[in-house]
């Protein structure tokens, strides 16, 4: 399931490679055993018909022998000499001695019938007498063969000369014969008065088919036993095999020219003639592997098929590669769009599945970047109406505390400080009001500090002091513009509430990337580290230092949250304020702002 599961989830080269590999591979492989199977056929046919001319020529040969058996059989059935030997009683020497000479005669007689053939025979009669034409050729005596199942079983068919396979004790040491046995039968009375014995080594019979026989090729000689009484595979004589004897049985039985079966461990073809003389079956096994081997060369065929499967894969690769091409670019430049790469646009090419889908990317893109451009717009709308909201809450609140403290300075009669003052906040407004641009540079700032500063400090005397330490490489720095205003407001309001005078330092300083704006008084401080100050505008109008308490609050908290929101709209959330504050010991605020020089291009936009 885990590999199905990762089959369908792979890339669509990677799914087409797959099945054609399997389907190229299954094809050469249904190929290749289709042609060996249809070779073995025709193999198995031609070979039926050559060998079965073979098994004819063989039976042939086995013919003649057996004529010649039956001539010598008949011969000595026949003779008179013979059956005198084998029945007659004991007389003296001389009759003996002629008995025994015409019996050698007639034994030289038949014997001649069997000249062509390396052959013994042996007659034995009723009367004990036997004669042999060579003893040693077949050591079978008299006394073993008067109760030997070569002479129960030639007795028990006294019409017929019986074959049979016969294993004897020899000098050489175990050797084999096959032997015609046949019972002398007296015409007149039917009685038995001697068996006759045939007896040829089965080495010199196997010459009737050695030279039919080579290499997974073999010839056997079955009797109905399933007894293998003779072979060119010598290792199989003495054997038996009911498999192949049922399996001849079966060609017989049904007229089979051969049968594909299993002989000796070995799948075979069969071939079969029968041999009604012996009572014997002629086989003829073909090695089915052997041969399919000499037909066509096993590992030859198998490179070849590799040799067609690697070209075959390695032309679908190729094909498959150029189909999938133009769609695998088309993904990967779809993938783009994860990385808010909006522009990519896609050429038109390939099939027409991919130009189609290529044209509606295309088309999508196109949607996509107006629907971000006019977002844009919106958002950008939106954020100069939020800037502007919040410079019109910042200027108000800074009139109206400038504004309130020219009015005491007139109600005391003090006009050439209220004038002063009046002058200083005209010089105020100019740099910023009046200043269309969203940005000054902090000389331009440090000079509106210094005239708001003046303002204070007409208003609360020179108790509150303010000390300026700023880098001269700051100077041309940019900046909000009212920026620093609301933090020494605040600390002019409620920094110096419990202490009664003080210092406000404004330092200025910059690093690699970023500008660094930090006011910091040693006032009365804050018991919640100056959280406060940054709470939300609907709060913001309360008290921020604990020491304030019982006095007429002052609205601090809205220059403060308005100039942080400023940066963040301005410049993104990694910049703002930071506020920290021990209660006794002062506040320190601190504006990170990122470095823009003032040949630098600034506006509105974020």
């Amino acid at each position: 399931m885990k590999l199905i599961e990762k089959f369908r989830r792979s890339r669509l080269i990677s799914k087409l490679f797959i099945v054609m590999t399997v389907s190229i591979v299954a094809v050469c492989l249904l190929t290749s055993l289709i042609t060996i199977r249809m070779a073995e056929r025709l193999f198995a046919e031609t070979f039926s018909i050559t060998n079965g001319k073979v098994l004819n020529q063989i039976n042939t040969g086995l013919e003649s022998f057996n004529d010649s058996v039956v001539n010598a059989v008949t011969f000595a059935s026949q003779c008179g000499s013979v059956k005198t030997y084998l029945t007659g009683g004991d007389t003296n020497s001389v009759a003996m001695s002629k008995v025994y000479y015409r019996m050698a005669e007639q034994m030289e007689q038949i014997s001649s019938n069997l000249g062509a053939y390396d052959v013994a025979v042996t007659i034995i009669g009723v009367n004990g007498r036997s004669y042999s034409t060579d003893p040693n050729y077949w050591p079978a005596s008299p006394q073993d063969l008067a109760d030997d199942p070569l002479t129960r079983q030639a007795a028990a068919e006294p019409l017929r000369v019986l074959y049979q396979y016969d294993e004897r004790d020899g000098k050489a040491g175990k050797e084999r014969f096959i032997v015609a046995t046949k019972a002398l039968v007296d015409r007149t009375g039917g009685l038995s008065y001697g068996m006759l014995y045939i007896a040829i080594r089965e080495s010199e019979f196997r010459r009737f088919f050695a030279n039919f026989t080579s290499n997974g090729n073999d010839v056997l000689v079955l009797d109905p036993s399933g007894v293998v009484v003779s072979s060119n595979r010598t290792e199989l004589i003495g054997g038996k095999s009911p498999e192949l004897l049922r399996d001849v049985e079966t060609l017989k039985r049904d007229q089979l020219d051969y049968l594909n079966g299993t002989a000796f461990g070995q799948d075979a073809i069969i071939l079969a003639n029968e041999l009604p003389p012996y009572h014997f079956y002629l086989v003829n096994l073909i090695d089915r592997q052997y041969t399919a081997g000499q037909i066509m060369n096993i590992r030859q065929l198998a490179l070849i098929c590799l040799t067609i499967i690697g070209a075959a894969l390695l032309v679908v690769f190729v094909i498959s590669r150029r189909l999938t091409l133009s769609l695998t670019r088309l993904v990967r430049l779809m993938s783009t769009i994860t990385k808010k790469d909006f522009r990519n646009y896609i050429a038109v090419s390939g099939s027409y599945e991919v130009r189609e889908l290529s044209k509606a990317f295309n088309y999508m893109l196109d949607e996509l970047n107006d629907y971000v451009h006019r977002l844009l717009e919106t958002q950008k709308e939106q954020r100069n109406a939020e800037l502007a909201a919040l410079q019109r809450q910042i200027n108000p609140h800074f009139l109206y505390n400038t504004l309130a403290s020219i009015k005491l300075l007139v109600q005391k009669g003090n006009k050439e400080t209220a004038a002063e003052t009046i002058n200083a906040l005209i010089s105020l407004l100019q740099n910023t009001i009046s200043n269309a641009n969203e940005t000054i540079t902090i000389e331009q700032e440090l000079e509106n500090l210094k005239n708001y500063v003046f303002i204070k400090q007409v208003r609360y005397g020179d108790r509150i002091k303010v000390s300026y330490f700023v880098s001269p490489d700051c100077m041309h720095c940019k900046v909000p513009k009212l920026m620093l205003q609301p933090f020494i407001e605040n600390a002019f309001f409620h920094a110096f509430n419990v202490k009664t005078e003080g210092t406000i330092y404004i330092l200025i300083s910059r690093t690699e990337h970023s500008l660094v704006c930090e006011v910091v008084d040693n006032g009365d401080g804050m018991e919640n580290g100056g959280q406060e100050l940054m709470l939300e505008q609907h709060t913001s109008d309360e008290s921020v230092s604990g020491a304030s308490k019982g006095r007429r609050r002052k609205p601090a908290g809205i220059g403060i949250q308005n100039v942080n929101h400023r940066i963040k709209l301005l410049y993104g959330e990694s910049y703002g304020v930071q506020i920290s504050s021990v209660k006794g010991q002062g506040t320190q605020i601190r504006i990170v702002l990122p470095l823009m020089e003032e040949t630098e291009v600034t506006g509105d936009a974020v």
